[in-house]
């Protein structure tokens, strides 16, 4: 467990065994962590950069994109880099809600029930093809992302801390899956893209995987304990009031020029990304280039528009370029 140290100068967190995290410390850490994954995942250095600044950014990250561009191999990079716990959940159309949160099983020799918790209780959860599921699976995630709780039979239980989701979202076959809930979608700190690699970049993944893959020697860079004090670091970036008011005014902007715009949960969303694009940065403050980086991801699913030749991505580009920066 972490505990801050109340006389700590602001950007300063202590572990629970009394070490002390500064700013400069989780940029490090914030660098170990991507250089560890890059040697998993070749290119995409931008979309690992996002990845984590929403952990530390207290976020769930939705990675959409087609089959066999390394998704799933990112988020066991990340899991793998982070010594905490990890699970896994395989999503397909016969999933039930209990899979996912956990059941009450009877114990004959006790003659009582007893909670078998299901996958969503570790650190770094990754939901696998999230959309092969029907909504009501899908629903058993809504409470444990907002909340970092789940009630099963009346009885809420805490998950772990940190908690975060990483989900992946197979972006074809239509026919075969379904959509995610709105609701659900809010929930994403950031909705992320991997595309595929160049020409050069695939010959190099080409030559790191013939033989043996290195996900499997791939080793922890840190642990909980440091992971929670560097979320704790980040939450204590400053976000002055001229950087509040123009995030608020981007949000507005959305609301304004779409059917559905981001939700006060996105403007949140969009300043703790940016308060951990600060951190790796090596700043204790927010500036307006931070929040210029995080909004194309963070808010862009969150809207919804009437024409089809305009989607979020463009409400947020002309937010950006229209919106000015006081």
């Amino acid at each position: 467990m972490t505990n801050v140290n109340p006389t700590a100068d602001a950007g300063t967190t202590s572990t629970a065994d009394g070490t002390d995290l500064q700013i400069s410390t989780v940029e490090r850490l914030c660098a170990d962590i991507e250089e560890n994954v890059a040697r998993v995942i070749v290119g995409h250095e931008g979309v690992i950069e996002h990845v984590v600044t929403a952990i530390l950014g207290r976020g769930h990250v939705l990675l959409d994109d087609v089959p066999g561009v390394g998704k799933t191999m990112l988020a066991r990079s990340i899991a793998r880099s982070v010594d905490c716990t990890f699970s896994r959940v395989q999503f397909t159309p016969d999933l039930l809600p209990t899979d996912v949160t956990g059941v009450n099983v009877f114990n004959q020799k006790t003659r009582e029930f007893e909670f078998q918790s299901g996958p969503i209780f570790g650190n770094i959860v990754l939901g696998d093809e999230i959309n092969r599921a029907p909504p009501k699976t899908q629903a058993a995630l809504l409470e444990a992302m907002e909340e970092q709780q789940v009630t099963v039979d009346g009885t809420t239980r805490a998950l772990p801390t940190p908690f975060t989701v990483i989900a992946t979202q197979n972006a074809v076959e239509p026919n075969r899956t379904y959509d995610l809930p709105f609701a659900e979608i809010d929930r994403f700190m950031k909705k992320l893209h991997l595309g595929y690699p160049d020409p050069d970049e695939e010959a190099e993944l080409l030559d790191r995987t013939v033989g043996d893959h290195p996900i499997e020697s791939l080793e922890a860079v840190t642990d909980r304990e440091t992971l929670v004090a560097a979320r704790e670091v980040v939450s204590t970036v400053q976000v002055a009031e001229p950087i509040r008011k123009y995030a608020t005014q981007l949000a507005a902007y959305t609301r304004e020029n779409a059917h559905i715009g981001v939700s006060p949960r996105g403007t949140i969303s969009l300043l703790r990304a940016a308060q951990a694009r600060a951190v790796i940065d090596g700043r204790e403050y927010v500036t307006p280039d931070d929040v210029q980086i995080e909004a194309p991801v963070v808010m862009s699913h969150r809207i919804k528009t009437t024409g089809h030749d305009r989607d979020g991505t463009a409400v947020v580009e002309d937010a950006l370029e229209r919106v000015p920066v006081e």
